[in-house]
């Protein structure tokens, strides 16, 4: 491989400051991840207990644009003071650190799938392959800890204390199995994200932008954001099972009678949350009605 070479023909080394470069530049997309990660998890934690079923507040009657009367159940701010209520500020923050460690991982395997893929120069195959390959394999386990620290909110339980208890009740009660309940789904649903965004990106970016039109390079490159944002609508469920699946029956409140069925599998937990029309349920933060089969006649 040829040294880079300045104007005058004389090699110029770079040799000293590219490593470094590089490191601090993973340094900082670390350090930054795990900043959002810190600042957007009392979001995912009221989404995580909206999905497993946990509605401590009561319902209030409101009306529609239309004037139809239903029963709207309590948005992320009132369910986050009330989560604040019962165990302080800090409580928001239940189950960050097994969360911030997958993505941190998370973040190192994509990086790392990207270089791949670069070199291999291989259309969706190769990404999908070592994404769907590796990302579960490393980041799922975490995952599941998060999930399951933060599910003890439901119960009041405390047995999934910090991330190496996490480790050690999972593994002596459930094996490595119990690190990836929930798994298909979630792989599932990655596929599908990934195949649909990129499929989608590609004809558009192929078929419905024209060459000749001076803004193509600019739509081209907010394309796939956009596609992700309409295709992840679309795989919530899968993303929902597979929370609902890694709580299911683990000695929680939350995966137990009466909060919950014990389910066989990821396919009788969709089945039950479709019968209820449930499979969206946490999809939104706002506005939440009452699902249909759940409404009781409230007057006219």
């Amino acid at each position: 491989m040829e040294s880079p070479e300045n104007p005058s023909g004389k090699a110029v080394d770079v040799g000293q400051d590219a490593p470094a470069t590089a490191v601090d530049v993973d340094t900082a997309v670390l350090l930054l991840g795990a900043g959002v990660t810190a600042v957007t998890h009392p979001l995912l934690y009221v989404k995580l207990l909206i999905q497993v079923g946990h509605e401590p507040l009561p319902s209030t009657v409101g009306t529609t644009m239309f004037g139809r009367r239903v029963l709207y159940l309590p948005g992320f701010f009132s369910y986050a003071q009330h989560i604040v209520k019962v165990d302080g500020k800090r409580g928001l923050f239940r189950g960050l650190l097994p969360r911030v460690v997958s993505s941190a991982i998370s973040t190192v395997v994509r990086s790392k799938v990207k270089q791949v893929n670069v070199k291999a120069d291989v259309f969706l195959k190769g990404r999908l392959f070592l994404s769907v390959g590796s990302h579960p394999l490393f980041c799922f386990p975490s995952a599941v800890m998060s999930v399951r620290c933060m599910a003890q909110f439901v119960g009041r339980e405390v047995e999934y204390g910090g991330m190496f208890s996490c480790i050690v009740k999972i593994f002596k009660e459930e094996g490595l199995a119990g690190f990836y309940v929930g798994l298909v789904p979630n792989v599932a649903g990655e596929v599908l994200f990934i195949w649909c965004c990129n499929l989608l990106a590609h004809f558009i970016d192929t078929y419905a932008v024209d060459e000749s039109f001076s803004q193509a390079s600019a739509i081209r490159s907010y394309t796939k954001f956009v596609m992700a944002i309409a295709v992840s609508v679309v795989t919530y469920p899968f993303m929902l099972v597979a929370d609902v699946m890694a709580v299911n029956d683990c000695g929680l409140a939350a995966g137990l009678p009466p909060h919950s069925p014990v389910f066989k599998s990821w396919m009788h937990c969709w089945n039950h949350l479709s019968n209820k029309g449930l499979l969206f349920r946490g999809s939104s933060f706002f506005f939440r009605r009452v699902p249909v089969t759940s409404l009781v006649s409230i007057g006219d």
